[in-house]
């Protein structure tokens, strides 16, 4: 799989996991800050998936692999835009011929048709906020290939609609602020909000929710989200989808996770616990992570 990914994510740097290694400090630099002293950048590891690629084939012989991919910041780049973070088209080719090798589901905080309409490709499993909208697989599909949806929050939408408008009107006057629709996630981004006004916004976000004990906040790469409080997230998504994959009882089955963000732990925390698959974080700073570091 790297060979194919490796043509436009080579010069992003990977935090690779594995639950049967030892667990290692990796390092990260981070470029929008000055770099440690030499020693301390020395006693750092930094190990890198694309180099690693013999373990994970190793560890994928006889072994049906099954590919999860996050889209913001894994598939394509953060952007300040978020209507603008477009796939390259060497990435969608790559992530095309992929497919056509693994199976291959991308869970994603976007709603599950933006996240289609910017990747463009029908060989692949799209879940859309954060796991809450799920297309059936395609083995899954009925007789007829109709695709069907799982979503374990619908009961919510009419109160997701109604926090939608109360925000807009909250923070219709934060300059830079951007609110998106995620159909079962609210996603009020505010990378473009000038650092003095952002404490404000979120006091603003949370306002709107502070009394609706059904809704929670989280947070990501400079957005703010609303979702439903329901025990669901990125693992119970990964889960859903090995299950529905014919995979969840399979003892030959190596899952690959590659993703960026915060909420990306809850799935790498399944893969560790399943001991059967490699997380994988995209990352060039220093974080709280759930994956364990390979030694090299």
């Amino acid at each position: 799989m790297a060979k194919f990914l490796s043509r436009d994510i080579n010069l992003m740097e990977f935090q690779i996991s594995h639950s049967n290694k030892q667990k290692l400090k990796p390092f990260y630099d981070d470029p929008d800050s000055m770099l440690p002293d030499v020693e301390a950048y020395a006693s750092w590891l930094h190990p890198s998936a694309l180099n690693s690629f013999d373990c994970i084939m190793k560890e994928a012989k006889g072994k049906k692999v099954v590919v999860f991919l996050d889209y913001d910041g894994t598939l394509s780049p953060i952007v300040e835009d978020p209507d603008k973070a477009f796939m390259s088209t060497e990435m969608r080719a790559a992530l095309r011929e992929v497919a056509k090798q693994f199976p291959t589901s991308i869970i994603s905080g976007r709603s599950r048709d933006k996240v289609k309409e910017f990747v463009q490709l029908n060989n692949v499993c799209y879940a859309g906020s954060h796991g809450l909208d799920i297309m059936q697989p395609p083995k899954s599909r009925d007789k007829k290939g109709n695709e069907g949806a799982f979503q374990p929050a619908k009961l919510f939408l009419p109160a997701i609609q109604e926090i939608s408008m109360e925000l807009e009107h909250k923070i219709r006057e934060t300059q830079g602020s951007k609110i998106e629709d995620n159909m079962f996630c609210i996603s009020v981004h505010y990378r473009q909000v000038p650092p003095q006004d952002q404490g404000n916004l979120k006091e603003k976000v949370k306002s709107v929710v502070e009394n609706r004990p059904e809704f929670r906040l989280t947070e990501g790469k400079m957005v703010i989200e609303v979702r439903p409080s329901i025990e669901w997230n990125k693992g119970d998504a990964l889960n859903y989808l090995l299950h529905t994959l014919g995979f969840s009882n399979a003892d030959d089955v190596l899952s690959l996770y590659i993703g960026d963000d915060q909420t990306e732990e809850d799935a790498f925390k399944v893969i560790a616990g399943k001991r059967e698959g490699f997380p994988i974080v995209v990352s060039s700073i220093p974080k709280e992570t759930k994956a364990w570091v390979n030694d090299r």
